[in-house]
């Protein structure tokens, strides 16, 4: 259907307001103590009424004002409208996520997702088992502006700063450890920042660079490392360290499952690398949006529940 706006100029919603209560109270007086208002502004409202809909709307008869059949026509047409006006403009829909059908897109990057979905998805699906997590790969030097276009709904990431439409839920901090495999290479003792030179390093990077934060401090050193591998996938990693003489450095929340799954050492990096804060990002445009805001909720308690939103050098520290 489409709205003739022409047809509303004339139509004001406090005239219907007052309709409703003078056809409940059936008194002008009545209507004016609901109202709050004097007995000629609703005798005035009536007036217009009267014009609006060409018909006198209510006759009195005795005590009272009789509803006319185009009065009953208009109550019975007119109310459910405005209880669904009413619902619309002042209730807060609400959100139940045991009975709730939803998709969320999430972005993130691929080590994120390894490390936080196998403790998410089963907390979620216990709760919430209608809303499916659609997971696409996305990366911190777009993360804004996949959200500002819509194709995304939140995201995990690591990006700094932002536009000012750009909410952050900060999840935990986190900083970097080296791995490597024993059966590759033989470190004893703690792992000095010459060994960490001397051997070849595997790279993560989003933007095609064969270098990192790391480079730059270890220049200010004088020292320098050679990256033998990039790639964009932290899934990579794990197979080329089992059969490489080679370090990787990786967020510290891979560390301890990767040590246990695949049998490598960790140790931490042999320069003081600043921590980095993983946080949920969304457009400002969702705060009002139930499921969103449920959502983010819920990751935020879930990971506090289970110890993901502390420092996450405790896991290395558990290794060592």
């Amino acid at each position: 259907m489409t709205i003739k706006e022409n047809d509303f100029r004339k139509i004001d919603l406090n005239l219907l307001i007052a309709f409703a209560v003078l056809f409940r109270e059936q008194s002008v007086s009545g209507a004016a103590d609901k109202l709050h208002l004097g007995q000629p502004a609703v005798s005035g409202a009536l007036s217009r009424l009267r014009d609006m809909f060409d018909d006198p709307l209510f006759i009195r008869s005795g005590h009272r004002m009789q509803p006319t059949a185009r009065a009953i026509s208009l109550h019975t047409e007119l109310m459910p409208l405005l209880e669904q006006l009413q619902s619309a403009l002042f209730q807060q829909a609400e959100f139940h996520p045991a009975q709730a059908q939803v998709t969320v897109t999430l972005g993130m990057t691929d080590w994120v997702e390894m490390w936080l979905m196998p403790v998410l998805i089963p907390a979620l699906s216990a709760v919430a088992p209608g809303v499916r997590l659609n997971v696409v790969a996305s990366d911190p030097f777009s993360d804004a502006e996949r959200l500002e276009a819509g194709e995304l709904d939140m995201a995990v990431s690591v990006a700094p700063g932002g536009p000012r439409w750009l909410e952050r839920e900060p999840l935990t901090t986190m900083g970097l450890t080296t791995l490597w495999h024993p059966a590759q290479l033989k470190i004893d003792g703690a792992l000095a920042v010459n060994t960490f030179c001397d051997h070849p390093h595997l790279l993560v990077s989003y933007r095609e660079a064969n270098s990192s934060q790391i480079d730059t401090l270890l220049a200010k050193q004088g020292l320098a490392r050679y990256v033998s591998y990039t790639t964009p996938h932290f899934a990579a990693l794990p197979g080329l360290l089992a059969t490489q003489p080679v370090f990787a450095t990786v967020p510290a929340g891979l560390a301890q499952g990767w040590c246990h799954t695949w049998g490598f050492v960790a140790a931490a990096v042999p320069v003081e690398v600043p921590p980095f804060e993983l946080s949920l990002l969304w457009h400002q445009r969702h705060n009002s949006d139930p499921a969103l805001m449920w959502l983010r909720e819920f990751i935020r308690s879930r990971m506090a529940q289970t110890g993901y939103a502390t420092d996450c050098a405790s896991m290395i520290a558990a290794m060592a």
